[in-house]
Protein backbone atom coordinates (compact mmCIF):
# COMPACT_ATOMS: atom_id res chain seq x y z
CA UNK A 1 0.00 0.00 0.00
CA UNK A 2 1.05 3.79 -1.16
CA UNK A 3 1.77 5.55 2.00
CA UNK A 4 1.54 9.38 1.05
CA UNK A 5 1.84 10.35 5.33
CA UNK A 6 4.33 12.44 5.91
CA UNK A 7 6.15 11.05 7.94
CA UNK A 8 6.87 8.43 4.74
CA UNK A 9 7.87 10.91 2.83
CA UNK A 10 9.76 13.36 4.31
CA UNK A 11 11.60 10.78 7.26
CA UNK A 12 15.52 11.39 7.08
CA UNK A 13 15.46 9.30 10.54
CA UNK A 14 18.64 7.48 10.99
CA UNK A 15 20.69 8.29 7.83
CA UNK A 16 24.06 9.20 8.19
CA UNK A 17 24.71 12.65 6.66
CA UNK A 18 27.87 14.96 6.13
CA UNK A 19 27.50 18.56 5.55
CA UNK A 20 31.19 21.18 4.54
CA UNK A 21 30.77 23.97 5.62
CA UNK A 22 28.98 22.74 8.42
CA UNK A 23 30.02 25.29 11.32
CA UNK A 24 28.16 28.12 10.21
CA UNK A 25 25.68 30.03 7.66
CA UNK A 26 23.46 28.16 5.38
CA UNK A 27 25.50 24.47 6.33
CA UNK A 28 25.00 24.98 9.77
CA UNK A 29 20.95 25.24 9.16
CA UNK A 30 20.79 22.24 7.34
CA UNK A 31 23.27 20.42 9.30
CA UNK A 32 20.61 21.30 12.69
CA UNK A 33 17.50 20.35 10.36
CA UNK A 34 18.49 16.59 9.79
CA UNK A 35 19.68 16.92 13.65
CA UNK A 36 16.17 17.76 14.58
CA UNK A 37 14.50 15.13 12.29
CA UNK A 38 17.11 11.77 13.79
CA UNK A 39 19.74 12.02 11.32
CA UNK A 40 23.25 11.33 12.39
CA UNK A 41 25.50 14.33 10.93
CA UNK A 42 29.01 14.90 10.46
CA UNK A 43 30.02 18.18 10.03
CA UNK A 44 33.25 19.63 8.26
CA UNK A 45 34.73 23.28 8.41
CA UNK A 46 38.50 24.68 8.02
CA UNK A 47 38.59 25.89 11.23
CA UNK A 48 39.03 23.30 14.02
CA UNK A 49 38.43 24.90 17.12
CA UNK A 50 34.56 26.63 15.38
CA UNK A 51 33.79 23.75 13.98
CA UNK A 52 34.18 20.94 16.86
CA UNK A 53 32.08 24.24 18.91
CA UNK A 54 29.36 24.08 16.45
CA UNK A 55 29.09 20.11 16.69
CA UNK A 56 28.83 20.42 20.44
CA UNK A 57 26.31 23.36 20.39
CA UNK A 58 24.31 21.72 17.79
CA UNK A 59 24.41 17.88 19.39
CA UNK A 60 23.12 19.30 22.99
CA UNK A 61 20.42 21.60 20.73
CA UNK A 62 19.11 19.33 19.14
CA UNK A 63 19.68 16.06 21.53
CA UNK A 64 21.48 14.23 18.38
CA UNK A 65 24.45 12.65 17.01
CA UNK A 66 26.50 15.87 15.55
CA UNK A 67 30.39 14.77 15.12
CA UNK A 68 33.36 17.54 13.91
CA UNK A 69 35.54 16.45 11.37
CA UNK A 70 37.66 19.78 10.34
CA UNK A 71 39.28 19.71 6.72
CA UNK A 72 40.66 22.28 4.15
CA UNK A 73 38.97 21.06 1.31
CA UNK A 74 40.78 23.58 -0.93
CA UNK A 75 43.42 20.76 -1.38
CA UNK A 76 43.89 17.32 -2.11
CA UNK A 77 45.00 16.23 1.34
CA UNK A 78 42.75 17.89 3.43
CA UNK A 79 39.74 16.47 1.04
CA UNK A 80 41.64 12.93 1.43
CA UNK A 81 41.50 13.67 5.49
CA UNK A 82 38.23 13.99 5.59
CA UNK A 83 37.27 10.80 3.38
CA UNK A 84 39.55 9.03 5.39
CA UNK A 85 38.52 9.87 8.98
CA UNK A 86 34.62 9.57 7.60
CA UNK A 87 35.41 6.05 6.35
CA UNK A 88 37.03 4.80 9.51
CA UNK A 89 33.74 5.23 11.15
CA UNK A 90 30.94 4.55 8.73
CA UNK A 91 30.44 1.98 6.09
CA UNK A 92 27.82 3.62 4.45
CA UNK A 93 27.48 7.56 3.73
CA UNK A 94 23.62 8.06 2.99
CA UNK A 95 24.00 12.45 2.30
CA UNK A 96 26.26 14.46 1.11
CA UNK A 97 25.81 18.12 1.46
CA UNK A 98 28.48 19.85 -0.57
CA UNK A 99 27.94 23.04 1.12
CA UNK A 100 31.71 24.59 1.94
CA UNK A 101 32.31 27.41 -0.46
CA UNK A 102 34.08 30.72 -0.43
CA UNK A 103 33.94 34.47 -2.06
CA UNK A 104 36.62 36.95 -2.58
CA UNK A 105 35.89 40.86 -3.62
CA UNK A 106 37.65 42.77 -5.91
CA UNK A 107 37.33 44.87 -9.07
CA UNK A 108 38.01 43.20 -12.55
CA UNK A 109 40.54 45.51 -12.59
CA UNK A 110 42.25 44.25 -9.48
CA UNK A 111 41.19 41.35 -9.00
CA UNK A 112 44.07 38.53 -8.22
CA UNK A 113 45.36 35.57 -9.17
CA UNK A 114 45.06 33.98 -5.85
CA UNK A 115 41.15 34.66 -5.30
CA UNK A 116 40.76 33.19 -8.47
CA UNK A 117 42.24 30.17 -7.38
CA UNK A 118 41.06 30.54 -3.64
CA UNK A 119 37.78 30.47 -4.89
CA UNK A 120 37.46 27.78 -7.82
CA UNK A 121 39.68 25.14 -6.00
CA UNK A 122 37.28 25.16 -2.92
CA UNK A 123 34.04 25.47 -4.58
CA UNK A 124 34.51 23.81 -7.74
CA UNK A 125 37.59 21.37 -7.20
CA UNK A 126 36.38 20.49 -3.64
CA UNK A 127 32.97 19.57 -4.58
CA UNK A 128 33.80 17.06 -7.09
CA UNK A 129 37.07 15.84 -5.32
CA UNK A 130 35.48 15.21 -2.27
CA UNK A 131 32.18 13.80 -4.09
CA UNK A 132 34.63 11.03 -6.21
CA UNK A 133 36.80 10.18 -2.65
CA UNK A 134 33.67 9.68 -0.92
CA UNK A 135 31.41 7.81 -3.45
CA UNK A 136 32.46 4.05 -2.23
CA UNK A 137 30.60 4.93 0.85
CA UNK A 138 27.50 6.21 -0.91
CA UNK A 139 27.22 3.37 -3.08
CA UNK A 140 27.94 1.02 -0.30
CA UNK A 141 24.24 2.13 1.52
CA UNK A 142 22.12 2.76 -1.74
CA UNK A 143 19.94 0.82 -3.37
CA UNK A 144 16.76 1.94 -6.18
CA UNK A 145 14.23 1.90 -3.09
CA UNK A 146 16.64 4.11 -1.64
CA UNK A 147 19.06 6.28 -3.68
CA UNK A 148 21.98 8.37 -1.58
CA UNK A 149 21.74 11.72 -2.37
CA UNK A 150 24.69 14.40 -2.97
CA UNK A 151 22.72 17.81 -2.53
CA UNK A 152 25.80 20.54 -4.15
CA UNK A 153 24.99 23.99 -2.70
CA UNK A 154 25.56 26.45 -5.48
CA UNK A 155 23.80 30.34 -5.40
CA UNK A 156 22.00 32.58 -7.71
CA UNK A 157 24.97 33.99 -8.28
CA UNK A 158 25.34 31.22 -10.22
CA UNK A 159 22.14 31.87 -12.77
CA UNK A 160 22.76 35.79 -12.75
CA UNK A 161 25.09 38.68 -12.60
CA UNK A 162 25.73 39.33 -9.11
CA UNK A 163 25.18 42.23 -7.08
CA UNK A 164 28.51 42.60 -5.91
CA UNK A 165 32.30 42.52 -7.04
CA UNK A 166 32.83 38.93 -6.84
CA UNK A 167 34.08 38.24 -10.20
CA UNK A 168 35.37 34.15 -9.84
CA UNK A 169 31.85 33.33 -7.27
CA UNK A 170 29.33 33.94 -9.65
CA UNK A 171 31.20 31.52 -12.49
CA UNK A 172 32.52 28.79 -9.66
CA UNK A 173 28.81 28.53 -8.83
CA UNK A 174 27.55 28.02 -11.75
CA UNK A 175 30.48 25.60 -12.47
CA UNK A 176 28.69 23.72 -9.75
CA UNK A 177 25.40 24.12 -11.53
CA UNK A 178 26.44 22.50 -14.58
CA UNK A 179 28.54 19.62 -12.41
CA UNK A 180 25.31 18.67 -10.94
CA UNK A 181 24.09 17.53 -13.52
CA UNK A 182 27.17 16.14 -15.29
CA UNK A 183 27.37 13.92 -11.91
CA UNK A 184 23.27 13.71 -11.60
CA UNK A 185 23.40 11.60 -15.37
CA UNK A 186 26.38 9.25 -14.31
CA UNK A 187 25.80 8.61 -11.08
CA UNK A 188 21.62 8.04 -10.93
CA UNK A 189 23.16 4.83 -12.09
CA UNK A 190 24.95 3.61 -9.36
CA UNK A 191 21.88 4.78 -7.05
CA UNK A 192 23.08 7.93 -6.19
CA UNK A 193 21.00 11.00 -7.17
CA UNK A 194 23.14 14.34 -7.03
CA UNK A 195 20.83 17.57 -7.39
CA UNK A 196 21.64 21.22 -6.56
CA UNK A 197 19.97 24.21 -4.00
CA UNK A 198 20.98 27.92 -5.06
CA UNK A 199 20.33 29.82 -2.29
CA UNK A 200 19.59 33.77 -2.61
CA UNK A 201 20.22 36.02 0.72
CA UNK A 202 20.02 34.38 3.75
CA UNK A 203 21.52 35.99 7.23
CA UNK A 204 25.10 34.72 6.81
CA UNK A 205 28.62 36.11 7.71
CA UNK A 206 29.60 35.38 3.77
CA UNK A 207 26.47 37.78 3.09
CA UNK A 208 26.91 40.49 5.56
CA UNK A 209 30.56 40.84 4.44
CA UNK A 210 28.89 41.58 1.02
CA UNK A 211 26.16 44.41 2.60
CA UNK A 212 29.43 46.36 4.78
CA UNK A 213 28.73 44.71 8.22
CA UNK A 214 31.93 42.75 7.80
CA UNK A 215 30.92 39.80 9.16
CA UNK A 216 28.54 40.95 12.14
CA UNK A 217 25.78 38.16 11.41
CA UNK A 218 23.98 39.54 14.80
CA UNK A 219 24.86 43.20 14.04
CA UNK A 220 23.35 43.27 10.54
CA UNK A 221 19.54 44.67 9.63
CA UNK A 222 18.26 41.69 7.81
CA UNK A 223 14.71 42.94 8.12
CA UNK A 224 15.83 46.18 6.30
CA UNK A 225 17.74 43.94 3.68
CA UNK A 226 14.52 41.77 3.57
CA UNK A 227 12.26 44.34 2.40
CA UNK A 228 14.10 44.60 -0.82
CA UNK A 229 13.38 41.64 -1.88
CA UNK A 230 10.39 40.29 -3.68
CA UNK A 231 9.47 37.91 -0.47
CA UNK A 232 9.92 40.76 1.85
CA UNK A 233 12.51 38.75 3.84
CA UNK A 234 15.63 36.88 3.75
CA UNK A 235 15.72 33.19 4.01
CA UNK A 236 14.87 31.63 7.12
CA UNK A 237 16.51 27.80 8.60
CA UNK A 238 13.30 26.35 7.60
CA UNK A 239 13.77 27.19 4.04
CA UNK A 240 16.63 25.87 3.20
CA UNK A 241 16.66 22.92 5.42
CA UNK A 242 13.42 22.31 4.62
CA UNK A 243 14.32 21.71 0.84
CA UNK A 244 17.56 19.96 1.81
CA UNK A 245 15.25 17.60 3.83
CA UNK A 246 13.00 17.05 0.92
CA UNK A 247 15.89 16.44 -1.65
CA UNK A 248 17.09 13.65 1.17
CA UNK A 249 13.78 12.27 1.50
CA UNK A 250 11.62 9.76 -0.13
CA UNK A 251 9.67 12.79 -1.26
CA UNK A 252 12.75 13.63 -3.52
CA UNK A 253 13.59 10.05 -4.55
CA UNK A 254 12.17 11.25 -8.23
CA UNK A 255 14.57 14.27 -8.25
CA UNK A 256 17.73 14.08 -10.49
CA UNK A 257 20.12 16.65 -11.76
CA UNK A 258 17.50 20.12 -10.15
CA UNK A 259 18.76 23.68 -9.32
CA UNK A 260 16.41 24.40 -7.55
CA UNK A 261 16.37 28.11 -6.38
CA UNK A 262 15.64 28.99 -3.13
CA UNK A 263 15.88 32.83 -3.13
CA UNK A 264 12.24 34.33 -2.56
CA UNK A 265 11.85 34.84 -5.89
CA UNK A 266 14.61 37.55 -6.75
CA UNK A 267 15.95 35.37 -9.92
CA UNK A 268 12.19 35.67 -11.71
CA UNK A 269 11.90 38.91 -10.95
Amino acid sequence: MTDLSTDALFSVRGKVVLVTGGSRGIGEMIAAGFLANGAKVYISSRKADVCDATAARLAATYDGECISIPADLSALDGIDALAAKLSARESTLDVLVNNAGVSWGATIDDFPENGWDKVMDTNVKGVFFLTQRLLPLLEAGASAVDPSRVINIGSIDGIRTPAFDTVSYGPSKAAVHAMTSQLASKLVKRNILVNAIAPGPYPTWMLSTGVGTGGDVEGTDWDAIGKTMPRGRVGTPEDIAGLAIFLASRAGAFTVGAVITSDGGLVVS
